[in-house]
């Protein structure tokens, strides 16, 4: 590939005099002097290797070559200032794209309302939501394919930075007429002989849930498996049987399905904003995250179950 050995002056000083067919008028139109406009032109012809004018002391026009090379000439400069222009923009979040990834329940019921809020600052600010499991959010962030994410796994993630934004509880989620309902806790041990619906071990909230029934005397046992949290708590309002889900997962207006915390142990995860160590964020996702950051949205969590 060539090099190219010209400025952006002389491209310009070029398609001026062409499309003026005077070095004078052209020089006014770029307040050069007529001797600095020729020169710039003159210059563009040797790092080309052709002539693109030809001259006479009353009249300029354009060689073969040079009508030829002023149709490139016009549309690069036109791109180039067209992507300026979409630069500044963006700069001034006038416009942009962000992609933010992130687990189902932070899709559902955390990042519509930051989202809302976004929209109305900065509203030719596309937003791009990638809602998977946990691992592909992870993998979303680490392959740049995502500016940030929402997740409450990563922290062990050298190549990424993860800052932890609240705490969520994990509670018991049945009817609302279950005998249960109106506890205020419930203890593991007591799920033993319950018709418990679980989520897969593809999950990661099942590595916690192992955990915490690891040291039960008698270990709960799961009639119904699903992928997802969401599937989960739909069997659960079917009433199918109780599942052990993150409170997130819960919405506490829910007219169905209430969650009582579960204790004996307290189990809790961590909601962090995941980010690549070696990536600074653009000027839209840079305005997102730290609407993500100011949400009270992400402080609801720790406040007692309605």
């Amino acid at each position: 590939m060539q090099r190219i050995k010209f400025d952006l002056g002389e491209l310009q000083a070029f398609v001026v005099t062409a499309e003026k067919a005077s070095f004078r008028l052209a020089a006014e139109a770029l307040c050069l002097s007529a001797p600095a406009l020729s020169r710039r032109v003159e210059r563009l012809e040797v790092a080309l290797g052709a002539r693109l004018l030809e001259r006479t002391t009353r009249h300029v026009a354009l060689t073969a070559l040079g009508r030829e090379f002023l149709h490139e000439a016009r549309a690069t400069l036109t791109g180039l200032d067209e992507a300026v222009q979409r630069l500044g923009d963006q700069v001034r979040l006038r416009r942009g794209r962000v992609t933010v990834a992130c687990v189902p329940s932070v899709a559902n019921h955390l990042l519509p309302q930051v989202l809302r809020e976004f929209a109305k600052a900065l509203p030719e600010v596309q937003v791009h939501v990638i809602d998977e499991s946990a691992s592909q959010v992870l993998e979303a962030v680490a392959r740049g394919e995502a500016d940030f994410g929402l997740s409450f796994t990563g922290s062990q993630e050298s190549a990424l930075h993860f800052q932890a934004l609240t705490r969520e509880r994990y509670v018991l989620a049945m009817p609302r007429n279950h005998a249960w309902a109106t506890r205020s806790t419930v203890p593991w041990a007591e799920l033993a002989g319950q018709r418990l619906v679980s989520v897969s071990s593809r999950s990661s909230n099942r590595l916690l849930l192992d955990q915490a029934m690891a040291e039960l005397p008698e270990r709960p046992v799961a009639w119904y498996e699903c992928n997802h949290v969401t599937g989960a708590l739909a069997l659960v309002e079917a009433g199918l049987g109780l599942a052990a889900l993150p409170q997130l997962a819960l919405p506490p207006d829910h007219l169905q399905v209430c969650g009582v915390p579960l204790t004996d142990p307290e189990l809790w995860r961590t909601l962090g904003l995941l980010q690549r160590r070696d990536r600074s964020l653009g000027p839209a996702a840079e305005a997102l995250r730290q609407r993500v950051l100011q949400s009270h949205g992400m402080t609801a969590l720790e406040r007692p179950l309605g």
